[in-house]
């Protein structure tokens, strides 16, 4: 293969070749890698001749459009656009139309030659010429089409232009320097009373309004992505099936109406659904299986009476359903009728994990045998429409129990970085997704082998060609009912490491993105959600991306146990950046209490995470001089009690070290702290452990106590009006 045609290949598609890995160190992209990155993209890499074709083939496509798909600009610059056209065409007069986002249309006459020619090609012996055309419109902000017209008005290329403010938005308080505290928790953790063997979002209400009441200015939550009802076991929510959509899950079943109709009371109450109830509320472990069981039971039957009552019927409610099914528009009817898909498989008891194994004629949504399904089984479909509809509604409850509460941000949601192989997004936009390939990390601190999270990437081409829909869409429905959203592995926006299938995680390479193109889109949802935007910033990060999030108004992410210097000293909070979002611990990590007894080291090795035993040994020895340099840090602080002792070896994690290290955090300079009610609880199993899979219980962990009693334990209220108080001092010495 002549190396040429590759290296061109992986110039023009983002391919990195150099890279700085998580300790510092230069390191290099493998040619067989970029050649199988290649590969997972389309390329047929293996026959030159083919593959000289393909890049003749994109090169071509890009000339002989017109405009490019989509330009996003900030307010206040000069906008340009390019225009390619053949050299015969170059002189006539055009019209430059512009359609703004509120109607409003303007004019723009030109001729391209009389711009700066910046560009010539030969595309099948036919010279085509790039002009860069200054447009001459003050465009506000927002999403416009751009329509290029000849001079008898027939279109010959469209354009979407996005205007976007400078930076993100922040809430006045934060905006004026205000320090603020809130809690992190995964919602399916929380134990209460009421609930059925899962957090939801009654929980949520409650957690908020009595954290609220403390002073907590948010609540965090992992991300709340649609799942698989049909496959409940699929439950972490990092590998969701759609990011537009909410997982069900999390309804409270027991606030819907018509959940006091005799024909679901009858169904409630039987003994076999009690002790079922029973079951799942007393489990340490969410039972997914019978959680879900339980719920659609019931769900189903409370949607029969309102279908007879209301849905079917020329009523008020009925009208407020249909509105909320316009505006989802094609993704909501293509999530309700996978869903739908997937039960009628199972139920049948045939494979229905994914679109991968569906019938053909039901493996992509826009084919006709869909539309066939759609139509045979429209009040399913319905149905996973209505619960939707139902847990928007019990989200943006919560979101108006925040603000009246007082909270500024009330709830953060968080982005999950992509959707698993058999989601129902790729089924819905197969073109978008790389499904040769998965989103992973090189080795780094977290994960020494690597790490593959089986996701598909998008195609930062097809992203472009589909003028940043998709990413547009993500952003703006994660907003809502949120006063802040973050960004999980928010590097994604420059880069992300793929490894094509049946690779080790070492053998991928970073692919870009356009970063300054996302992130203007970023500021603008946000702006018109009025959320706070937080970056996910951990792991290899490369510099240029901390510098740019931080002039777009994106938070960074700085967890204390990995802001250490170089001889091994922990910086102190008041040291991390004010536009930034601290915390101790999170999913990703052991607890406190965890950490400080080694007992993710112990469980580690018990799994095999670890390459070899002298590998082990340093990480124990590692932990044990962090933990040395942790303690000095706190009593240099006088951040604990002068009584406790100095050397680690004499000292465990009892409560006054556990709640000094969230003070020693209170009192830094980040706008935001985040804390995690394990830690509040001192308890010792973590959520999740990275680069297992059945080997743990991976997001089924539940909090040792109801939120009942954890709201009424007077140290814990103690502790929270503490962390109020250290914030508001925090704020003064701005």
């Amino acid at each position: 293969m002549t190396p040429s045609v590759i290296e061109k290949l992986v110039e023009i598609r983002g391919i990195e070749s150099n890279y700085v890995d998580a300790w510092g160190k230069p390191a290099t992209v493998s040619e067989t890698s970029k050649a199988r990155l290649l590969e997972t993209m389309g390329y047929t890499v293996s026959d030159e001749t083919a593959l000289q074709t393909e890049l003749k083939e994109f090169v071509a496509n890009n000339w002989m459009q017109p405009l490019n798909p989509v330009q996003v600009n900030r307010e206040g610059e000069q906008v340009v656009c390019a225009l390619r056209l053949p050299i015969e065409l170059v002189n006539d007069s055009y019209d430059l139309r512009f359609v703004l986002e509120d109607g409003t249309e303007l004019h723009q006459k030109l001729i391209p030659s009389d711009g700066e020619l910046i560009n010539v090609a030969h595309i099948d012996d036919i010279e085509f010429q790039e002009y860069i055309i200054d447009i001459q419109h003050v465009l506000p902000l927002g999403y416009h089409d751009v329509h290029l017209l000849g001079d008898d008005g027939d279109k010959i290329a469209d354009m979407r232009q996005i205007i976007a403010p400078k930076s993100c938005y922040k809430p006045d308080n934060i905006a004026d320097g205000n320090k603020v505290w809130g809690l992190s928790v995964q919602l399916y953790c929380l134990r209460s009373e009421k609930n059925w063997g899962i957090g939801d979002f009654t929980d949520l209400t409650y957690l908020i309004q009595e954290s609220g009441r403390q002073g907590a200015q948010f609540v965090g939550l992992n991300p709340i992505h649609a799942l698989y009802p049909a496959d409940p076991e699929a439950c972490s929510p990092y590998g969701p099936s759609s990011r537009r959509w909410l997982n069900f899950i999390y309804i409270d079943v027991t606030r819907l109406d018509g959940y006091s109709d005799e024909s679901v009371q009858a169904i409630v109450k039987a003994p076999e659904f009690q002790a079922a109830l029973e079951h799942v509320r007393n489990v340490d472990y969410v039972d997914y299986d019978a959680v879900v069981k339980l719920k659609l039971q019931v769900l189903k039957a409370v949607f029969e009476v309102q279908w007879k009552k209301s849905l079917s019927k020329n009523t008020k409610l009925n009208k407020a359903f249909k509105g909320f099914i316009e505006e989802g528009g094609e993704s909501l009817e293509m999530l309700a009728t996978y869903d739908a898909i997937q039960e009628k498989l199972a139920s049948e008891g045939k494979a229905s994990w994914g679109w991968p194994v569906f019938p053909k004629e039901l493996s992509e949504f826009h084919k006709p045998g869909v539309e066939k399904f759609f139509k045979a089984n429209s009040k399913t479909v319905k149905f996973y429409m209505f619960l939707q509809w139902q847990a928007a509604l019990q989200l943006d409850a919560a979101q108006n129990a925040a603000y009246q509460s007082g909270m500024s941000i009330g709830i953060y949601r968080d982005l999950a970085v992509g959707v698993s192989e058999g989601s129902a997004e790729i089924w819905g936009n197969r073109d978008l997704y790389i499904t040769e390939a998965s989103v992973g990390a090189p080795p780094d601190v977290l994960g020494p082998l690597g790490q593959n999270w089986g996701l598909p990437p998008m195609d930062p081409e097809t992203l472009y060609q589909q003028k940043y829909q998709p990413i547009i869409d993500l952003f703006s429905s994660n907003m809502k009912s949120a006063g802040a959203l973050r960004i999980d592995h928010v590097m994604a926006l420059l880069r992300l490491w793929w490894v094509p299938k049946g690779e080790n995680a070492k053998a991928g390479g970073y692919v870009y993105y356009p970063v300054d193109d996302l992130l203007g889109i970023l500021a603008l949802e946000s702006h018109r959600n009025e959320n706070l935007v937080i970056g996910e910033d951990l792991g290899t990060v490369p510099d240029e991306i901390r510098i740019k999030l931080a002039e777009n108004g994106v938070h960074s992410y700085r967890v204390f146990f990995f802001e250490q210097a170089k001889d091994g000293g922990f910086y102190s909070p008041h040291h991390y950046p004010v536009q930034s979002m601290s915390t101790l611990t999170t999913h990703d990590m052991p607890t406190l209490t965890g950490f400080w007894h080694c007992l993710d080291l112990e469980k580690g090795q018990e799994l095999g995470l670890y390459p070899s035993e002298e590998i082990l040994q340093e990480l124990y020895s590692s932990r044990h001089d962090n933990k040395q340099q942790i303690l000095d840090t706190l009593h240099g602080h006088f951040s604990i009690p002068d009584w406790m002792g100095r050397q680690v070896e004499q000292v465990g994690m009892v409560k006054e070290l556990n709640h000094g290290m969230q003070y020693h955090m209170a009192k830094g300079s980040s706008a935001l702290l985040s804390l995690q009610l394990e830690d509040w609880l001192e308890m010792d199993k973590p959520v999740n452990i990275p680069g297992t899979f059945k080997e743990y219980p991976n997001w089924k962990r539940k909090l040792t106590r109801n939120l009942e009693q954890i709201f009424s334990d007077p140290v814990l209220n103690s502790l929270a009006l503490g962390l109020t108080e250290t914030r508001k001092k925090a704020s003064e010495q701005k």
